[in-house]
């Protein structure tokens, strides 16, 4: 394939989305969702969406040809899952390869899976059930220096986190109907400890907080800066920045916090609304620059449902604040 350019889709075979950056034997591996070519309608619960499988993408230099190592995962090989393979993410440790999926189970009820290999090219093998306790979309794991795993989980409307807030699954709680309104504090992603196998959660759930300069949390009617789903964990100069989509109003944001678990402050954001619905990002340090991987629909003329990821470098301050992105160079 041809070399990439920043700002410009990574491929242009398929359409990409939700990519999820890694470095691993001193390569750069993109995990992507795959969008499927299709001529059906948008709602809130994200139907449109109907990927399901993954292919996974390298490049050994930044702007070197990106490779594509093909499907490594489909939900046919999945026993618990039936459709709607979105946003994954791998993670090294233990000598293997650990990919984390959501799909929506037999009840149509979204949980989260793992698959291993022992390339991160893969192919990965899925493990012949979700993990307890595990639910909505977006996994991200973050492995700090201590060796501790995290996963940063959560998504709404369609992502189902809003009908989990009584611990247990309420199909008619929240939804694309009445969605979200009020000063009450946002949803948070959920956070939980990994343990040591990668394979299952530990006991403890961590309750994530993210709130204003004054220490407010952000409320769920502040919609330039809640969260919403696309939860993304990266480490810099000692801090821990966690990275957000907020939804409708189509901004990548970021809160800092001192620990992995926070608490986090809101800082500002990170990109301006791109092309497309959705925003999903993940933000990564290769050959000591970091770069930010996105996406938007700019493939398609703006079909919500067939978008393309893109990279670009991303900047920081002196006082550790991130640059805002503006894709288009439309500041």
């Amino acid at each position: 394939m041809k070399k990439p350019e920043q700002n410009t889709p990574l491929v242009t075979h398929m359409f990409t989305a939700d990519p999820s950056a890694h470095v691993f034997e001193g390569k750069l591996y993109i995990y992507p969702s795959h969008d499927i070519d299709h001529d059906g309608g948008d709602n809130d619960n994200g139907d449109q969406y109907q990927m399901e499988d993954y292919h996974v993408l390298s490049m050994d230099n930044i702007d070197s040809p990106v490779v594509d190592h093909g499907a490594v995962l489909h939900v046919k090989d999945v026993p618990w899952a039936t459709k709607q393979m979105w946003d994954s993410d791998v993670a090294f440790k233990n000598g293997t390869y650990y990919m984390y999926f959501p799909a929506r189970d037999k009840d149509g009820i979204f949980r989260i899976g793992v698959a291993t290999s022992k390339s991160p090219a893969g192919p990965f093998k899925p493990e012949a059930n979700h993990i307890p306790g595990s639910y909505s979309i977006d996994p991200c794991v973050f492995i700090d220096d201590d060796g501790k795993a995290y996963m940063y989980f959560g998504g709404l409307w369609g992502g189902q986190l809003e009908k989990w807030q009584t611990g247990q699954f309420q199909p008619n709680v929240g939804g694309p109907e009445s969605k979200l309104s009020g000063s009450k504090p946002a949803l948070c992603p959920v956070v939980r400890e990994l343990s040591d196998d990668m394979l299952t959660f530990k006991d403890a759930k961590y309750e994530i907080k993210i709130v204003d300069e004054n220490g407010n949390p952000i409320a769920e009617d502040d919609e330039a800066r809640r969260f919403f789903e696309a939860a993304w964990m990266h480490k810099y100069n000692g801090k821990y920045y966690l990275s957000y989509s907020t939804g409708n109003t189509h901004y990548l944001v970021y809160a800092v916090g001192d620990s992995p678990t926070g608490t986090f402050t809101y800082k500002g954001r990170i990109l301006e609304p791109v092309l497309g619905w959705t925003t999903h990002h993940s933000i990564v340090e290769f050959k000591g620059k970091w770069y930010l991987f996105y996406h938007d629909a700019s493939l398609s003329g703006g079909i919500n449902h067939k978008r393309s990821v893109k990279f670009c470098e991303l900047k920081y301050n002196a006082d550790g604040t991130i640059q805002t992105i503006w894709p288009y160079g439309d500041k």
